[in-house]
């Protein structure tokens, strides 16, 4: 009998261990479920926070680094409260002036003395042949004598002016030789270009660059469309570029829907960020 009872106990002493063992081993290998869950758990909400980090601080900081340029083009034409309008405006404006013109000695010494950036928008041959300015104009027909004397002129006429972009010219920005002699002139008198890219053709920018102008083209034309819905589009269309590569370029005229539409996109941009700079700051 006493045989009977002890073999009985070793057998439940012997089940007792086995299951013993069975219920730690069990233990064990959920506890490391559980811990390498909750690892990728970790690592999950990490990763998200970095990313909605990250992409909190791109879109801060693109918007805070985002640079627009503003160059008003045809100045000269009026001296009026358009005009004023666009010195009245508390960002930087560049101010392209056409020589020659009734108002254009008078606008230049205006915009100088608002604290404004004057360059001269300098005529040049279209390939439609347009008329005006023909005194001034750059033809690719011309000799280089003609071409500096010309711009030797121009420059006279306006000290004001640290700069130069083209007024038409869609034939005259393609010659190379005109664009090396005009270059040429640039450089030995300190001014930069702004390749106002009135053809996709244009030889302009990359000659200046070879001659060490320093140069930037125009990214946007505001004002082809002279309704202010549509040029306020082509302003969101700046914005949206600066953003993007940093520097956008945008040529307007002085024209009152072009200056309306600026006043009121202005408020936003500048709350959103956005820089504003003169062409001089930015040329490379």
């Amino acid at each position: 009998m006493k045989d009977i009872l002890f073999r009985y106990k070793s057998i439940i002493a012997v089940l007792s261990g086995i299951i013993v063992c069975l219920l730690i081993s069990n233990y064990i290998a959920y506890s490391k479920l559980s811990t390498n869950q909750l690892k990728s758990k970790i690592t999950l909400d990490v990763d998200t926070l970095e990313v909605i980090k990250d992409t909190s601080i791109v879109d801060t900081t693109s918007k805070k680094n985002a640079t627009i340029v503003l160059v008003i083009d045809d100045f000269g034409y009026r001296n009026d409260s358009v005009s004023d309008g666009f010195l009245d405006l508390n960002i930087p404006i560049t101010c392209a002036i056409i020589p020659g013109h009734l108002q254009s000695r008078k606008f230049a010494q205006k915009a100088f003395a608002a604290g404004k950036e004057v360059i001269i928008h300098m005529p040049m041959e279209s390939s439609l042949n347009t008329p005006g300015e023909d005194e001034y104009k750059i033809k690719s027909g011309m000799t280089s004598e003609e071409v500096e004397w010309r711009i030797r002129e121009v420059l006279k006429e306006m000290p004001e002016a640290i700069g130069m972009n083209n007024h038409q010219g869609s034939k005259a920005t393609t010659n190379g030789k005109v664009m090396s002699v005009l270059g040429s002139v640039l450089k030995a008198n300190n001014k930069f270009f702004i390749d106002s890219r009135t053809t996709s053709k244009t030889v302009a920018e990359e000659i200046m660059r070879s001659i060490g102008v320093p140069t930037i083209r125009r990214h946007v034309f505001l004002d082809n469309d002279d309704s202010k819905d549509k040029i306020s589009e082509r302003i969101d269309e700046v914005a949206r570029l600066a953003q993007k590569q940093g520097i956008a370029v945008a040529i307007g005229h002085a024209k009152p829907n072009t200056l309306k539409a600026i006043k009121d996109a202005l408020p936003k941009l500048l709350a959103d960020g956005y820089q504003f700079e003169f062409a001089s700051n930015v040329v490379k």
